[in-house]
């Protein structure tokens, strides 16, 4: 384990799952993500080995199957694979975000026909919230969901679905105006439904179709699409908690969750660079002697390293906010948008370190640099986490005039 980014406070079980995983990144992501994200190819071995390994579910209760753990462990574990990968983290991730909001909302009908089955890997979970049309403008949603019978008649279309292609289950958030009259507010009538659907790409259920994969500039291998819904049925058992109305705020708690698992990744990835960018200091010789000793050099290590320590303390602590029981939105959109932000500042000065070796295919810090920027906008952008930050504390901080 390396001096950066080690936690304090860890139980003997934590250290061991986190030992687990970085052995495993180091023996069976490392040696080939490179690879594999060149041809934006799924990795369907890595994750046949985090199934066996429990990862998916690891935050899914015991009696459900999972290993029961905490949020803190899981954003450690995601800050490990996103070092090996981050293409892997957010497949894990999307799952993650659908066991929490079936944990926390669902009926016990839905928790025991899904839990289970996601915690052993047989069922693999995405959520979809966003439109072509609304960018980070949640609450303008167009897709429309109108009861008929038993069922609901889904039609609309949504965008950038992580585990669109390759996922079983999908929480789909839906304008729902049934019991919510006119001049309703319209976080209030929306709805979270639960769609079962067969992997794979075209018409993957009556009524839903799940396009291609949309060709990224990094963050690849994971399948990111657009889904379709053209008159789609589902079942009312399948509204997520079963009552209307309740899913913006449903979804707003996955995605608060879903941040810290984004900062966890920032840090995995901030990390790795650092790894590389020192490694090659020392390797590489100019002037007679290596790099590193540049004193220009060092003064990069020593701002990477600082920032990847600091976004770090930031991710644990949004973490154990939230396992706390407390609110953690604040903490979560500050470690959400200082990791994102340090991600991209120390993976292009090890970018520069390499010089023109990291304008290479052939260097792992090329590949680091495409994916960086994908962190500046998951999850909600800069600018919407400062919002975020910003309305916290004017309620934090309340002047008393």
């Amino acid at each position: 384990m390396s001096r950066l980014a080690r936690t304090a406070g860890l139980t003997d079980v934590q250290r061991e799952i986190l030992t687990t995983v970085r052995e495993f990144v180091d023996k069976e992501i490392l040696p080939v993500a490179t690879e594999l994200e060149h041809r934006d190819e799924y990795p369907a071995r890595i994750v046949e080995g985090l199934t066996e390994l429990g990862l998916f579910g690891l935050m899914i209760p015991e009696e459900y199957g999972g290993l029961g753990e905490s949020l803190l462990t899981y954003a450690l574990c995601v800050e490990e694979i996103a070092r090996g990968w981050m293409s892997v983290s957010g497949i894990v991730n999307t799952h993650f975000i659908v066991a929490y909001l079936l944990e926390r909302h669902g009926t016990e009908e839905q928790k025991r026909t899904f839990l289970p089955r996601m915690a052993a890997g047989e069922v693999r979970g995405a959520f979809s919230m966003s439109e072509p049309g609304l960018g980070s403008d949640v609450s303008a949603i167009t897709s429309k969901a109108v009861r008929d019978g038993d069922d609901y008649v889904l039609n609309g279309q949504k965008m950038w679905l992580t585990n669109g292609g390759t996922s079983s289950l999908v929480a789909v958030l839906c304008r729902s105006d049934e019991g919510h009259p006119a001049g309703t507010a319209p976080h209030r009538s929306m709805t979270t439904f639960l769609i079962e659907k067969e992997p794979g790409f075209g018409a993957v259920r009556p009524g839903l179709t799940i396009p291609g994969k949309i060709d990224k500039m990094g963050y690849k291998g994971v399948d990111t699409t657009e889904l379709i819904m053209d008159d789609l049925r589902i079942p009312a058992h399948r509204v997520l908690g079963g009552t209307t109305g309740r899913g913006f705020y449903q979804m707003m708690d996955g995605v608060e969750v879903g941040r810290v698992n984004v900062a966890a990744r920032g840090c995995g990835v901030a990390l790795r660079a650092f790894e590389l960018g020192i490694a090659y200091a020392q390797a590489r010789h100019t002037f007679g002697r290596p790099i590193a000793q540049h004193q220009a050099i060092q003064f990069k290590l020593a701002e990477m390293a600082t920032k990847v320590e600091a976004a770090h303390a930031m991710m644990v602590g949004a973490a154990r906010k939230k396992d706390s029981g407390e609110r953690n939105d604040l903490e979560a959109g500050m470690a959400k948008y200082l990791a994102a932000e340090y991600c991209k500042e120390v993976v292009e000065d090890s970018f520069r370190i390499h010089g023109g070796y990291g304008f290479s295919k052939e260097y792992e810090i090329e590949r680091l640099y495409r994916e960086a920027p994908m962190l500046l906008i998951g999850e909600g952008t800069a600018e919407i986490q400062k919002m975020i930050i910003g309305r916290r504390l004017l309620e934090e901080y309340r002047f008393q005039g």
